[in-house]
């Protein structure tokens, strides 16, 4: 029975793509019928996706053995390299998490995608967006790439879905190409989407490269081979010589490659500078980025290839270290920016950041299964929060345009600065209530919420295991985010309006807050599944089926599983530092909300801090003064080597020779002798012709009077002869 539902994975990626095709082919014009479309075919993924997850989980003998199907696809030679799926406990994690969490963020686009009819009457007759049918065909090939990088049973299949969402992600961010800012400093879409395209395709050629070299040596992609005793062994017996870094292992090697594609696609540090400005997308496409696909790809990625980095304890060499320190130094990096910022959905984007930090640091020294997860439960409430932004976006849009239409015009008006709410709650309480219960998750709010279970099980096996820098630093982080997402929900839904358009803000329609509260659910209980079997009390009753079946997961990977003792300090450490984020965000925005044209405290407090942590450190910057520069004058470099001093002239040169050359063979030989020849024979057919004209007069006694001749000519030829 499993082993035929199994056969139907295959079919998970291919509704969007369907959808993709029949919007973009058949359906465009009308705009309701395309998102019909796109809504159903993700609803029929969704489906596949938890039928083959349930069945993989009251299976658990299935564990040692996962579902592997191939299709010949590519003769390589003596090989014939083969595409196919497959199914193991980290597929079915994902799929239970991605097919739910697309549908809502699919649902709830068919109400974002409306305006408030601020925008031209001629493009907007029916309050939605004019590229309505468009978006949801690119949404719908991006939940394609997503399910199909997760279903993958080789890198190379892995690797062409990871690039179809980083085509998505450029059209989807710069999906409102016209947008423009009266700050000419401020980034468009157009540009964001740009720089999230170049930004990703550098941690993408590495990656490509990592592959190659694995392949060298595997002789295929296919994750049973590479992940093989035998290949493992090869690679980590195998040496080479790098320049500053001397003889490593070629598994360390294709480790790094392989984790600087992730650090691309999952925006960590130094490669993190395009999520932020990924915000100017549409929000439903940031809660895409940030929860069902794109960046869960990266950690995704590190997860699935985990056994290279394990490689015979090859991470002495370095590469679980530099994972775990890229990690720990990102969640602390990030959630330091995060205090500083405004926009509420930077907010968000930075603390995605910080939280890939948190899941990539526990990659990093060994908490394989703390790491899947973070990321499953990460996609939940990030998803929400995400979500819920968006519906208080479009609410203070659309009071922004009541507000105007009453006459209360506050000139350009920024519906995503959070200093310009206030007051939300009570005008929109569904939007309301799930964001504090997705912003409680992300605080890791101590039992409750499913936050604090993902959370704490990575401190404590950071902490088990002696990596008290990364613990401490991770714990840093956690305060910092406790600190900044009730910042946030403060200044967004308590105190009194602070602008006409929160005052007017009203709650969203049903299709954008029912998937906000279902996400509630998951956000708050889905957690419970992680709880530690030894955890006084809870544990002895849910008994830690996730740890079974991603623990059993790992032995198959031949990885590091133990199940950790009690520890109270990291538990405690994790309340501590959950309770005292939100307490303090309390004191600094809560006792007393803001008011009307009040600076931010923290902005007042911090002085010259502040300045540089809402200029992000001026990382951009820095990126634009050496990278960026170096990069237009090595173009205009290029461009003067191709134009001016070398291969223009001597394309110019070869080319003046050839005219030159040609102009001699004309002179000398095309008119002189070929011209001659051809106008010598024309003349001698014409004198000829002259002649025999003659004898064409056209008049019957002529004719006959020759004929007469010749017969006597031929007598007299007879008699004589």
């Amino acid at each position: 029975m499993s082993e035929s539902i199994f056969n139907l994975t295959w079919l998970i990626p291919l509704p969007p793509l369907l959808a993709f095709f029949a919007i973009i082919l058949f359906t465009n014009r009308n705009k309701r019928l395309s998102s019909n479309v796109a809504i159903g075919a993700v609803s029929v993924s969704w489906i596949l996706s938890w039928l083959v997850a349930i069945t993989f989980f009251t299976n658990p003998e299935l564990v040692k053995k996962p579902f592997n199907l191939m299709v010949p696809w590519l003769p390589t030679g003596t090989t014939t390299f083969s595409m196919g799926v497959a199914v193991d406990a980290v597929t079915a994690g994902m799929l239970f998490m991605v097919g739910f969490v697309l549908t809502m963020i699919f649902i709830y686009s068919s109400g974002y995608m409306t305006f408030p009819g601020h925008l031209d009457p001629a493009l907007n007759t029916d309050g939605l967006d004019p590229r309505y049918s468009r978006f949801f065909a690119y949404i719908s090939l991006f939940a394609t790439g997503m399910l199909g990088l997760v279903v993958a049973n080789n890198l190379l299949m892995l690797f062409i879905f990871w690039e179809i969402m980083g085509l998505c992600s450029y059209l989807l961010i710069g999906f409102w190409y016209e947008k423009k800012y009266p700050d000419p400093k401020q980034i468009t879409p157009k540009e964001a989407g740009l720089k999230a395209f170049l930004t990703t395709r550098v941690g993408d050629v590495l990656l490509m490269v990592g592959m190659i070299f694995l392949y060298i040596f595997a002789g295929d992609l296919n994750f049973q081979v590479i992940f093989s005793g035998d290949t493992l062994q090869h690679i980590a017996a195998m040496t080479v010589n790098l320049p500053l870094f001397g003889e490593t292992s070629w598994a360390v090697l294709i480790s790094m490659l392989i984790f600087f594609g992730a650090i691309g696609k999952s925006a960590q540090f130094p490669l993190h500078v395009w999520l932020p400005d990924a915000m100017e997308g549409p929000t439903p496409v940031s809660a895409l980025i940030h929860a069902a696909t794109m960046v869960s790809a990266g950690v995704y990625l590190i997860v699935r290839m985990s056994p290279i980095f394990m490689a015979a304890s090859h991470g002495h060499n370095g590469a679980m270290t530099f994972v775990a320190f890229i990690g720990a130094f990102t969640a602390l990096f990030a959630a330091t920016i995060a205090v500083a910022q405004n926009d509420i959905k930077r907010v968000l984007a930075y603390s995605t950041i910080s939280q890939l930090g948190y899941m990539f640091a526990a990659l990093g020294i060994g908490a394989w299964v703390a790491a899947i997860f973070h990321l499953l439960i990460h996609a939940f409430f990030k998803g929400l929060l995400f979500l819920g932004s968006g519906s208080v976006i479009h609410g203070v849009e659309h009071g922004h345009h009541h507000a105007h239409e009453q006459g209360h015009d506050e000139g350009y008006f920024d519906a995503q600065d959070m200093l310009n709410m206030g007051g939300l709650l009570k005008r929109m309480p569904r939007t309301g209530w799930t964001f504090i219960l997705g912003g409680a998750a992300l605080s890791g709010f101590p039992l409750i919420t499913a936050g604090f279970w993902s959370k704490d099980e990575i401190l404590s096996d950071a902490w088990a295991n002696g990596h008290s820098l990364v613990f401490w630093t991770l714990a840093a982080a956690a305060l910092l985010t406790a600190f900044y997402t009730f910042r946030q929900i403060f200044l967004t839904f308590f105190g009194k309006p602070r602008t006409e358009a929160a005052a007017h803000a009203p709650e969203s329609v049903p299709s954008m807050t029912v998937p906000l509260m279902l996400l509630a659910v998951f956000a708050v209980v889905g957690g419970w599944i992680g709880i530690p079997e030894h955890f006084p009390g809870l544990g002895t009753i849910l008994n830690n089926p996730l740890g079974r079946l991603m623990g059993g997961q790992a032995q198959v990977y031949g990885l590091h599983y133990e199940v950790l003792d009690f520890h109270l300090f990291p538990v405690v450490a994790s309340m501590t530092v959950a309770l005292g984020g939100i307490f303090l965000a309390w004191l600094v925005y809560g006792r007393r909300p803001l008011k009307t044209g009040e600076p931010d405290p923290l902005q007042v407090w911090l002085g010259p801090v502040h300045t540089v942590l809402r200029n992000k450190y001026y990382v951009d910057e820095f990126y634009h003064a050496t990278v960026v520069r170096f990069a237009r004058w090595f173009a205009d470099m290029c461009y003067a080597f191709d134009s001016r001093w070398f291969i223009d002239p001597i394309v110019n040169g070869v080319g003046r020779i050839g005219r030159w050359f040609a102009g001699a063979l004309r002179r000398f030989i095309d008119e002189p002798v070929i011209d001659g020849a051809v106008n010598g024979l024309g003349l001698v057919t014409q004198a000829a012709g002259s002649v025999v004209r003659l004898l064409q007069t056209g008049q019957a006694q002529n004719y006959l009077l020759v004929l007469l001749l010749t017969v006597l000519v031929l007598l007299a030829m007879v008699q004589f002869v």
